[in-house]
């Protein structure tokens, strides 16, 4: 079953609408997805070496676009449901001790969480409802978001067949160690946040 949907996967990774499924789950994932596009990249440029640096621009454009969105949903969101929640219960001046540690170190808070498996949205969101500074915020998600979108582009670039075969190889294996890397995000999101 897992063969058929990577051979199927690889598949759609070289049709025409390749792109534009990248760029949406790319966007999604900074601000509401699960999946991070590493899970489309990849496979497309295994699928379409020459296309790499062209692959790696659209995951880095539109996932910081997404990752503005999601931005604005922490100050949106935060101010109309989670202030007043916060409040009620007494705990608002603990949020705003979190905020001011939070935004003494979000550019590297930022930076760090975009080249990682860390879930981004919630680095995203969190960002926004701290008020953390947008030029900040922006410019160190551009940063590492091209960082890791290029450097996953270019190895793969670099090293596709042997990584092809590798992954093809081992693809179990694989599966299991992308699904712990994406369930380990999400528990250090728990417990760091």
């Amino acid at each position: 079953m897992l063969r058929r949907l990577y051979d199927k996967t690889l598949a759609l990774a070289a049709g025409r609408h390749a792109p534009k499924a990248l760029a949406g789950v790319s966007f999604a994932e900074s601000s509401i997805f699960p999946i991070p596009p590493d899970a489309l990249l990849i496979p497309m440029v295994i699928a379409k070496r020459e296309r790499a640096w062209w692959f790696a621009l659209i995951c880095t454009v539109a996932s910081v676009l997404g990752g503005a969105f999601g931005y604005l949903i922490g100050a949106v969101a935060f101010e109309t449901v989670a202030e007043p929640i916060l409040a009620f219960y007494g705990y608002a001046h603990k949020f705003e001790d979190f905020a001011a540690r939070y935004n003494d170190y979000g550019a590297w808070i930022v930076f760090i969480a975009g080249l990682t498996p860390f879930p981004y949205k919630v680095i995203t969101i969190a960002s926004g409802a701290t008020g953390l500074d947008f030029a900040v915020f922006m410019v160190a998600s551009v940063l590492s978001r091209g960082i890791r979108f290029f450097v996953v582009a270019g190895l793969l670039y670099l090293f596709g067949p042997p990584i092809r075969a590798f992954i093809e190889k081992r693809l179990g294996l694989v599966f299991v160690v992308g699904v712990v890397l994406l369930v380990g995000g999400f528990v250090a999101a728990k417990f760091l946040l």
